[in-house]
């Protein structure tokens, strides 16, 4: 295992990111066809208490690489993290805040899913410290949702959308599939109305893929032809700008002020801390100008079984790595990256960038303008070939 202060190649790092939390809790009701994220199927009690236990034992060793910096938001993702009761998020959050220093007001996101039961605890789950959910609703379509595996209806979905507005929640995102199995462009944007409709702080709308690993990749199911999928893409973002749900990345829009701050903390090439079973973390080191990613232990029962060594493995970053890392996140925003940035934040010479773009620039896929560098419509549209171009 690489030791995390291992020096790599050469960087000038004059000032730390800012700082997130990821928390992983990786227990939901059934594992999606689509889902590649490590998720699994709860069997019986889902061990809440000793779960928790970890976490925070799991966040203590972590410390040392963070002191003295003030962590800027919280993610609890998962799986289905409102699974768990409100006294375990509770008790989550109140540790948190015992071991961190915590921005004043901070957002604190957690992933739920439009279940009956979870959607009864929304706002005890606001009255426990959480003041931003993100709910998994996928498509408002019964037919759809049976076809993705869903557990939920149209029918709880709204009423999902409905209780957060009613707990209390300013601030929720919907997350919303288009390109399903047999889906036309009319049942798209009546999905995407549906959202707008309910009138959400922030809707992310992205496309199925079929990602290795996942029961959808194995027996792939029949999917709209690209040219379908490209006319939804295009008539959804004209549907959203409508209704004044600003596009700030790929696949994510907001209302004014309600952009996620956990997400552009990630595209922005941030710090986070990861916790939980298989969670990874990002973490600059000044004294030793490096960079380095972290994972944890990645089964759950292993997780909980792993103390005191939660680490499965780290990795230094080279001069290589993070031009593609930060050109990968940084891309995905509308309004792209100034060249300082990219220097400021990784600490490379503007030198490192010229050819790399380039190539861009003459295929159509990147725009400079004022030394920003944006993708442009077609970049966007092919957005692993454009982030192929800085490897």
């Amino acid at each position: 295992m690489n030791d995390l202060l291992n020096k790599s190649d050469p960087f000038d790092l004059q000032t730390s990111p800012p700082l997130s939390l990821y928390v992983h809790i990786p227990w939901c009701v059934r594992k999606c066809p689509y889902c590649d994220f490590n998720s699994h199927a709860a069997v019986g009690d889902i061990p809440m208490q000793a779960y928790v236990d970890a976490l925070l034992a799991d966040l203590e060793q972590d410390l040392p690489k963070i002191w003295g910096r003030t962590v800027t938001t919280v993610f609890i993702g998962g799986g289905t993290p409102s699974l768990f009761s409100v006294e375990a998020i509770g008790r989550l959050l109140e540790g948190i805040r015992a071991r961190l220093n915590c921005k004043p007001g901070m957002e604190i996101t957690m992933e739920a899913n439009p279940g009956t039961l979870e959607i009864g605890r929304f706002a005890e789950f606001r009255d426990a410290g959480v003041n931003r959910l993100s709910i998994g609703v996928q498509s408002f379509n019964d037919e759809m949702l049976q076809r993705l595996g869903r557990i939920h209806g149209r029918a709880e979905a709204i009423q999902a959308a409905e209780q957060a507005h009613y707990a209390g929640f300013d601030s929720f995102n919907l997350d919303l599939m288009h390109g399903l199995p047999g889906q036309n462009s009319l049942q798209a944007l009546d999905d995407l109305q549906t959202a707008i409709d309910l009138q959400p702080a922030h809707i992310s709308w992205y496309q199925l893929t079929l990602e290795p690993n996942t029961a959808f990749y194995q027996h792939p199911p029949v999917l709209p032809v690209e040219d379908m999928v490209d006319a939804m893409q295009e008539q959804g973002r004209d549907r959203l700008a409508q209704y004044q749900y600003a596009r700030y990345e790929v696949s994510a829009y907001a209302k004014e002020g309600y952009q996620c701050q956990h997400n552009l903390n990630y595209w922005r090439f941030g710090d986070y801390l990861g916790i939980g079973a298989g969670a990874h973390g990002k973490i600059t080191d000044l004294a030793t100008q490096t960079v380095a990613r972290y994972w944890k232990q990645r089964h759950p029962q292993a997780y909980m079984e792993a103390d005191p060594v939660y680490l499965a493995g780290n990795r230094v970053l080279d001069v290589p790595d993070v031009r593609l890392e930060y050109m990968m996140n940084a891309l995905r925003l509308t309004e792209g990256v100034s060249v300082a940035e990219f220097v400021r934040d990784t600490g490379l010479s503007v030198n490192d960038l010229r050819t790399y773009r380039q190539q861009a620039i003459d295929k159509g896929l990147l725009e400079v303008d004022e030394e920003v560098l944006r993708a442009t419509s077609l970049g966007q549209r092919f957005l692993d070939d454009l982030v192929a171009m800085f490897m």
